[in-house]
Parts: structure tokens; C-alpha cells; sequence
């Protein structure tokens, strides 16, 4: 591989990430967070409480947030973390813990 396919992808990734963040409610810094933050909690209760609450303390719009996250395939707290993560965990750089999530039952 050259230096120029190293510029190349370089330049790919940031034009991936700006385009996120034009689209998206929320930098990657903050989905981080939120990964980490909801997989953080003992457990689901179906709703978005544990997003709301994030949103709130990072003031972020928790309408656009709630409404991209159903977009992208999530209804609750845990799936925000089970659907969304396929989408996104590796562009913004979280990994899913090697034992199941915190708090969250086994997925099936």
C-alpha cells in the first residue's frame, strides 16, 4: 500500500465522518458516550428513559435524536445499543464488551 492510498482512505474516513455528523443529531464522540452510557445500566425497560436522560444532560435535541435512532432500527434503550451499534460501533470506535451488556438480557 502507498502513501497516497493511505491520503486516500484518510480522506474517505473524514468525508464518512462529516457526513454523519451533518445527518446525524449527534457528533460520534456523543454516540460513543451514549453506547457507553446505556450499556452502563442495569437493565431495559423498553423505553427511552436512559436516552432521554443522556440527551438532557448532554443537550442534545432528544425529538431528532429519538427520531434517528428509530430510523436506524432502534424502539428502546437496549436496542439503541443492539441495532444501532451494527450500524455505527466500528465508525465511531466502540466495541461491544466480550461478555453480554450490562443489565440487558441475552440476546436470542
Amino acid at each position: 500500500m502507498s502513501a497516497s492510498d493511505d491520503g486516500i482512505k484518510g480522506q474517505i474516513a473524514e468525508a464518512d465522518r462529516i457526513a454523519f455528523e451533518n445527518a446525524a443529531p449527534l457528533s460520534l464522540q456523543q454516540l460513543r458516550d451514549l453506547f457507553s452510557y446505556l450499556n452502563s445500566k442495569t437493565q431495559c425497560n423498553h423505553t427511552f428513559s436512559d436516552t432521554r436522560s443522556f440527551a438532557e444532560q448532554y443537550r442534545i435535541d432528544a425529538a431528532k435524536l429519538l427520531s434517528w435512532l428509530n430510523e436506524h432500527g432502534a424502539h428502546c434503550d437496549c436496542e439503541a445499543i443492539y441495532n444501532v451499534y451494527d450500524e455505527f460501533g466500528e465508525r465511531v470506535g466502540w466495541h461491544l464488551p466480550e461478555t453480554r451488556l450490562v443489565g440487558f438480557p441475552e440476546a436470542p
